[in-house]
């Protein structure tokens, strides 16, 4: 059974409130992908943003305790910020060098990281929880 989902979309917004499993992180994934794609992003841009929306709902599948979360989309100029919300104020821990491959957990969110024209996180002000984001071109 699907989660019922809120999505937002505006002309420079996208977003909705969802539980992440692995159901919803393919649904997700190519949502956003396909946003990306209509606000003017290449082929790299989509796959970038498909690969970052599956790495940030998946790290919340995997390490939150409540599940819900939500997605957001924001095109700036000529820029996409892709942002999720969660329930949890532990922030990931990325270090400065390459995690080794055979690594159980950091590689994926190094990887977008290093991908990205800007990665970032932080703990929200107003509720518990944070927001893990990253930034590319279009």
């Amino acid at each position: 059974m699907r989660n019922p989902v809120q999505v937002a979309y505006l002309n420079n917004v996208y977003g909705g409130s969802l539980i992440a499993c692995a159901v919803e992180v393919e649904r997700w994934r190519a949502a956003s992908g396909s946003v990306a794609l209509r606000w003017g992003g290449g082929r790299d841009t989509v796959e970038l943003v498909r690969l970052g929306v599956s790495e940030l709902l998946g790290n919340v599948a995997k390490h939150v305790e409540n599940p819900r979360c939500y997605l957001r989309m924001a095109r700036i100029g000529a820029e996409v910020t892709v942002q999720v919300f969660d329930r949890s104020v532990r922030l990931p821990v990325l270090g400065q060098e390459a995690p080794e491959w055979d690594a159980e957990s950091g590689r994926g969110l190094w990887m977008l990281r290093e991908m990205a024209d800007g990665f970032g996180c932080e703990r929200t002000l107003r509720c518990v929880g944070k927001i893990v984001w990253f930034r590319c071109a279009l």
